[in-house]
């Protein structure tokens, strides 16, 4: 017999009960670990990794034991919507793992981004969950000055990444991220990307560059939201766009290729 999905809301977890729906907690609750993906008529790209990516952070912080989160994780793929496009988002707070059911907001193919490289107000960078409202209020500023996102920089102001995305950038033909020991998160998205131009000979190098220095490049936000979308736009500076010529063939295979069915609930 087909189980339904569950509806859109918050639905805590626990061993003996699953998943239950309980009153949405609101901005209050202090989040440790959060990890969100796109889900496309039952098509998701790279769930595995966004699944060791929580149990991993979770673990860091003192979260529940390995093989309850893989229990937890079971049921929240389970009851995830096999139709229609939603953006779920697992969570860790103090007191609860819970799943907060989404529909997906519009999707983006480009992206403008203001050109005023902002210092990084997190306080666990390489950990997304306890600062997404500190991101949120960056990309509010940003969405003030006309644009879509804000870059994070260091005080010398090399670029990290966005509020919500990795940054990658392309010289000539080699396909540049930030050097790792810059304090960025682990994308999900990036490493794809990654994985895919060194599996067919494209050359990848970690790189620090000013905004200043990606004038004129093409420059790509990612993320498991929107996939690649090139900056069309910098806002409110004279930084220029590069013209977005690898992305549309890049886009395609990402968006077409990669996504994996889930599994028919039974």
């Amino acid at each position: 017999m087909t189980r339904p999905a569950v509806a859109e809301g918050v639905f805590a977890w626990s061993p003996a009960a699953g998943l239950r729906p309980v009153e949405d907690p609101g901005p209050g609750e202090p989040l440790l670990v959060a990890d969100s993906w796109l889900v496309r008529d039952g098509r998701v790209r790279g769930l595995d990794r966004h699944r060791d990516r929580f149990v991993r952070s979770c673990g860091e912080c003192g979260g529940p034991p390995e093989y309850r989160l893989l229990e937890f994780w079971r049921a929240m793929t389970a009851a995830l919507p096999r139709a229609g496009a939603w953006f779920p988002r697992v969570e860790l707070t103090p007191h609860h793992v819970r799943l907060r059911l989404r529909p997906a907001p519009p999707l983006g193919t480009t992206v403008e981004v203001w050109a005023t490289g902002q210092p990084d107000p997190r306080t666990v960078p390489r950990r997304k969950g306890p600062d997404l409202d500190a991101l949120a209020r960056l990309r509010a500023r940003a969405a003030e000055a006309g644009a879509q996102e804000a870059v994070l920089v260091t005080p010398s102001g090399v670029v990290l990444e966005a509020a919500t995305t990795s940054v990658l950038w392309w010289e000539d033909d080699t396909l540049c991220l930030p050097s790792p020991r810059l304090p960025v998160l682990p994308g999900v998205t990036l490493a794809l990307i990654r994985e895919r131009a060194e599996h067919t000979g494209i050359r990848t190098a970690h790189r620090e560059r000013t905004l200043t220095e990606l004038a004129a490049r093409e420059v790509w936000l990612v993320n498991a939201l929107h996939g690649i979308r090139p900056v069309t736009r910098w806002v409110g500076g004279p930084t220029k766009a590069g013209t977005a010529t690898r992305a549309p063939e890049w886009r395609k295979w990402l968006d077409e290729e990669i996504p994996e069915q889930l599994e028919t609930r039974g």
